[in-house]
């Protein structure tokens, strides 16, 4: 009796199971995986670049001890009559332990992933890639100009989103081959990352929606322009109101803040939960003539990342700082916490949280003159003068004749000019949504890098483009099916907050995991809290737009409060195109 085809098929997929590494991991096996040129269009691979060899004993590229044996294949491709070339590099693990999965990690600052081992411990294939700027050795950044004037707009499209979608692209249909997987098999492809990474994410969700399954974004940095040159702005409301606080003043004015505002969630636990309350209710002079001591010590200041820790910090000594804190100081910290608005009080960005740390606004001493000084962050001089000046120097010199206008005009400039590349705010999600693509959105709320505002306005874009005709309740319910907001209480840019022992979500991979591939779809995201009076315990975070309200020490509900949604709503009159 002749075998039926579902019967051959049972048999070769067993088959390539019981392969071994060694079996699979082979020049010849990848080559054989790859698709003939012209079925992607646009993108030619070269074979006979391919090189795979077998790694034993590895642990993955996502902090996990686990020991992994894999694959590690590199090859590369060349855009059709470009002439270019593009390395990308794989992790494939033996069959026996492949779950049909394809995973993307995000990268950070200006850089990408340069680790392909990230879905190991997801049972996935996974891949990085050089961008065709060696993204492996070289941040964008530093690419992003050919010379003065000049900008590289290859490397800066690949880094803004063609380089992640074309490594997907490519890597599925060589993990399908890779494993020999049948034409009815269904490879789930994921996507995780935070600040870039984040961006990063909402990039592919953008432009390349049909590719993904799941994806989990993190603090996204996008909205580009507004995010760099916002590094700016707390140091132009110290030279605009002629004040340079003390760093210890600043810390001091955050920490009696927290203190304050803690409360206002129903629960005391060192965690501003309610940051929109403690916005409403909270009277920032109230902190005037309170003292504060800093003993001496060295500290960082901002790198070219996204935040306090970012590769490329420098350090400084400071030393000891007392006094009581002044008008002029609560005013620089109420005009930050406000945000930009140029001179005909029109507003032009968001800001951070009230309680969030104002890491921007940090002074330098200078010892010869006995006084602090302006200390531009790198993080949004770098943009201005590389990206807006279009001169390749490493941040702004001096603030001289810079005021809340220049900072709106800096902004414009890049918003157009990086429009359909940087901005990363597509809000027409359809075809995302309409191939099945779940995402959890999730932003720390006392986040001093990218502020925790700036992924509310993205998602209440979305929800206007894509739910404007539906009823308030009707168009919560048609984007809670697919996307996920959820802000995490007293949390930082993209992990826990030292000033706050607050939750931290943990598993949110594994969530998407059981979401897409098993249709346990979350109502709220659990966390952990990692320090404090409530370490080890378990918090089922509100989805936005409902907030948390403590009944007690232990159960908090979700609750909708209309004056803390209006105080978390922005419009931006200083720019005639929308802001998404």
């Amino acid at each position: 009796m002749r075998q039926s085809s579902r019967a051959v098929v049972v048999a070769l997929a067993a088959s390539a199971n019981a392969a071994t590494l060694a079996d699979v991991c082979k020049v010849s096996n990848v080559q054989s995986a790859m698709p003939s040129n012209g079925t992607l269009l646009g993108i030619d691979l070269l074979p006979s670049t391919v090189t795979a060899s077998a790694v034993y004993n590895a642990t993955s590229g996502m902090g996990s001890t686990t020991a992994y044996n894999y694959c590690n294949v590199t090859f590369s491709y060349t855009h059709t009559g470009k002439g270019d070339e593009v390395v990308v590099k794989y992790a494939f693990l033996p069959p026996s332990e492949f779950k049909n999965r394809f995973y993307v990690a995000g990268g950070g600052g200006y850089s990408l992933s340069s680790d392909a081992t990230g879905g190991l411990g997801y049972g996935a294939a996974s891949g990085a890639t050089d961008a065709g700027y060696d993204a492996f050795n070289y941040s964008y950044d530093e690419v992003v100009l050919y010379g003065n004037g000049s900008i590289n707009w290859d490397a800066t499209y690949m880094f803004g989103y063609q380089a992640l979608g074309e490594m997907t692209q490519v890597g599925k249909a060589i993990t399908r081959g890779f494993y020999s997987m049948g034409t009815d098999d269904k490879l789930y492809t994921y996507y995780e990352g935070c600040s870039d990474g984040g961006r990063e994410g909402m990039s592919q969700v953008q432009r390349w929606g049909d590719e993904y399954d799941g994806v989990v974004v993190g603090a996204p940095a996008f909205r580009y322009a507004h995010q760099q040159v916002n590094h700016v702005f707390p140091v132009t409301v110290e030279k605009t109101l002629d004040y340079y606080p003390p760093p210890c003043e600043l810390a001091k004015i955050v920490n009696a803040t927290i203190a304050a505002c803690d409360p206002l969630d129903g629960r005391t636990d060192g965690v501003v939960s309610r940051t929109d309350l403690c916005k409403l209710n909270f009277d920032l002079t109230s902190i005037i003539g309170e003292s504060y001591y800093c003993a001496a010590e060295t500290s960082s200041s901002l790198g070219f990342g996204f935040n306090k820790r970012a590769e490329g910090s420098t350090s400084s000594t400071t030393p000891e700082q007392n006094g009581t804190v002044t008008a002029e100081g609560v005013a620089v910290a109420k005009a930050v916490w406000e945000g930009l608005h140029n001179s005909k009080g029109e507003r032009a960005y968001l800001s951070w949280q009230i309680a969030s740390e104002l890491g921007d606004a940090d002074t330098t001493y200078n010892n010869e003159t006995d006084a602090w000084e302006l200390s531009i962050p790198s993080t949004g001089g770098e943009f201005v003068t590389k990206f807006v000046q279009m001169v390749d120097l490493d941040n702004l010199s001096d603030l001289n004749n810079v005021t809340y206008d220049t900072l709106v005009e800096w902004i414009n400039i890049a918003f157009v000019k990086y429009l359909d590349s940087l901005q990363t705010t597509l809000p027409d999600l359809t075809t995302f949504q309409s191939s099945g693509g779940k995402m959890i959105h999730y932003h720390g709320e006392s986040d001093s890098s990218v502020p925790a505002a700036s992924s509310v306005h993205y998602w209440q874009s979305v929800r206007s483009i894509m739910y404007g005709d539906l009823s308030e309740k009707k168009s919560l319910k048609a984007l809670e099916d697919w996307y996920q907001l959820y802000l995490i209480p007293g949390a930082g840019h993209c992990g826990a907050n030292d000033l706050q022992p607050g939750p931290y979500p943990l598993y949110n991979m594994e969530i998407m995991i059981d979401w897409v591939e098993n249709d346990v779809k979350p109502s709220r995201l659990n966390t952990t809290v990692s320090s404090g009076d409530n370490e080890g315990e378990t918090q089922m975070l509100c989805q936005w737009p409902t907030r948390p309200l403590w009944k007690s020490k232990t159960k908090f509900d979700c609750v909708n409060h209309e004056k803390s949604i209006e105080s978390w709503t922005y419009d931006f009159p200083a720019f005639k195109l929308p802001v998404y």
